[in-house]
């Protein structure tokens, strides 16, 4: 059963997301665009937030003056943070680390950097009390092994790990050992009441996953993984769950999480082409995002309506690998 907020009006909340050197921080910009364009009444704050130079990262990882520029144009902050458990060897951290920039207290929604919005955010029925994160995700975790422990196993000992009841995190409308019956997200989305509160935890749970696993886990791999495998933990230890009212119009009707953009010619909806090729026409926008190649080819070049031609949408490969493959084939992938 789906869970309905308390209140019908959703609360002022912030938006953040990471922006960094190269593709994220030409992403952050073109999720900034969408929101512009397709959410105009949002009053939130949108913090870009960018990791510093250090000793987790070998080259400057902060983004380049036009980038960081055309994003303070459309409102957006870009906010500060350091690195110190997580950095070019685990990227997927820095949605982590980032959590305590953020300003205290004040409900958060995270989105990956590679969403477009497609829709008012206002309307989404947030409730902060009762995190969530995105179900568009498949059985990527754990990786079943012939005399194995199973889902059951794996997934308990970690709940048992940090002393949270395993039983009431189950889907009991699924069946034992299929994977949907456990609580797993795809970190694409999150949101809370605090992202300090939230960030701390989820700190906690990756970096004790991460340091000492479980014996379960002995051949589980964790990257890229990490995240993911912590973040029901973090999730559920908050009070929340997958019975959020926000599923459907996020990674639905008002955002898209499209990962790559061959990816997202080849298998969205027209309304997302639409929409992005919608707010990167702007010039201003424009001549900045041609400084990422992918960008480039696939939008400004015309090579994304080749991708699109290569696949029926009444008759879309079932698995994600034979989209890829068939795009690798004709020669256009790009990222």
């Amino acid at each position: 059963m789906v869970r309905k907020p308390k209140k019908t009006t959703p609360p002022t909340f912030n938006i953040a997301l990471v922006g960094q050197a190269g593709r994220l921080g030409y992403e952050a910009l073109l999720f900034a665009a969408s929101l512009r364009a397709k959410s105009p009444n949002f009053t939130g704050r949108v913090l870009v937030a960018e990791p510093q130079p250090g000793p987790m990262w070998p080259k400057d990882p902060r983004m380049t003056g036009d980038v960081r520029e055309a994003l303070e144009t459309l409102g957006a902050e870009v906010v500060s943070f350091q690195n110190t458990h997580f950095g070019a060897h685990y990227p997927y951290g820095n949605k982590i680390e980032m959590l305590t920039a953020l300003p205290k207290g004040e409900p958060f929604v995270f989105f990956d950097s590679d969403t477009l919005v497609l829709g008012d955010m206002t309307k989404v029925p947030f409730d902060f009390d009762y995190p969530s994160a995105s179900l568009r995700r498949e059985g990527t975790w754990p990786q079943i092994e012939l005399y194995g422990p199973g889902y059951a196993e794996i997934w308990k000992s970690l709940y048992d790990m940090v002393g949270l009841d395993f039983e009431t995190s189950l889907d009991m409308t699924e069946p034992d050992e299929y994977w949907k019956r456990y609580l797993y997200f795809n970190a694409g989305f999150f949101f809370g009441a605090c992202p300090h509160t939230f960030g701390t935890r989820f700190l906690e749970y990756a970096l004790a996953i991460r340091n000492t696993p479980p014996p379960p886990l002995v051949c589980q791999p964790l990257d890229p993984w990490l995240d993911q495998v912590a973040l029901p933990l973090v999730i559920h230890s908050l009070g929340g769950g997958r019975n959020s009212a926000v599923h459907g119009l996020l990674d639905g009707s008002v955002t898209c999480h499209y990962r790559i953009f061959p990816l997202l010619y080849a298998r969205e909806s027209q309304n997302v082409i639409d929409t992005l090729e919608e707010v990167t026409a702007p010039n201003k926008i424009k001549k900045v995002l041609k400084g990422y190649d992918p960008i480039k080819r696939m939008v400004f070049q015309g090579r994304g309506a080749k991708v699109r031609a290569l696949f029926d949408q009444n008759d879309m490969p079932r698995r994600e690998q034979a989209i890829r493959n068939r795009i690798k084939s004709n020669g256009f992938w790009m990222r």
